[in-house]
């Protein structure tokens, strides 16, 4: 009887398939700071990328500063306790948990654990413009990507950002990695002219410029809105078949696309 070979796929080509598949998806689910809400979880935390990736859900964004003492570290706002994080040091911001216990997390600490058995979930990852000057935010996003290089991260890694020359910095260094714009002042064609693969908007952006939609899906240009909560935004962005949703409802989310099938 002849011995039948099998080969198993590294995780790493199955990862990088999955993202090179992105700009085909349709109304695929993006957890805004992670899959929290519903279990009162707080966003941006290693349990709320934990739980977006035990839902399966296609995405989880997460957001990026630099401290004082050049960590980069995951919150939404400018401020960690009260605490601006740019004129912060890191040994300072982690004086203060997070509501479920854990600390202040890394970016180092955030895509380690967003490798962890995870096949599916894109790490959408948003580099906040510096309130210091343009050229600190742009070192931010070029020591961001080198982290998430170093760890191996990148094929399963896109960036966005409301700061357009963020992401052109970033193309300077990576030709290959996905990119998309948030602000919502530039045409489909504008960003594709820079190079930039996609247009992340607040829905309300597309509800005043519908041919936007049309013009994105022209252009091969990734379609993605947020933040889309509410059922009735829902059931427009899906009917407009986006190629990405971020919301804060994943599980209502994804309940809305059951009834749409």
């Amino acid at each position: 009887m002849d011995t039948i070979k099998t080969f198993k796929i590294p995780l790493f080509l199955v990862i990088a398939i999955v993202f090179q598949s992105c700009c085909i998806k349709e109304n695929a689910i993006v957890a805004h700071r992670g899959a929290w809400k519903k279990n009162n979880l707080p966003e941006n935390s290693i349990a709320s990328l934990r739980h977006a990736i035990d839902l399966k859900l296609p995405g989880s964004e997460f957001d990026v500063w630099r401290t004082a003492d050049d960590s980069l570290v995951i919150n939404h706002d400018a401020h960690y306790n009260k605490l601006l994080i740019e004129q912060t040091n890191y040994a300072d911001l982690i004086k203060f948990k997070l509501s479920n216990g854990e600390k202040l997390p890394t970016l180092h600490e955030y895509i380690s654990e967003g490798k962890k058995n995870n096949k599916q979930t894109l790490l959408v990852c948003e580099i906040k413009p510096s309130e210091i000057s343009k050229e600190r935010g742009q070192k931010t996003a070029l020591m961001s990507v080198e982290t998430i290089k170093k760890l191996k991260a990148d094929k399963n890694t896109c960036y966005i950002s409301f700061d357009y020359e963020i992401l052109k910095q970033i193309r300077q260094v990576d030709q290959k990695t996905v990119l998309q714009y948030l602000e919502g002042n530039k045409s489909p064609k504008e960003v594709k002219a820079d190079n930039i693969n996609g247009v992340d908007y607040h829905y309300s952006v597309f509800k005043k410029h519908p041919e936007w939609v049309k013009e994105a899906k022209e252009n091969k240009i990734i379609l993605n809105a947020w933040t889309v909560n509410e059922a009735a935004d829902m059931d427009w962005i899906i009917t407009n078949k986006f190629n990405y949703i971020t919301t804060n409802e994943p599980e209502l989310l994804s309940e809305r696309l059951k009834e749409k099938k």
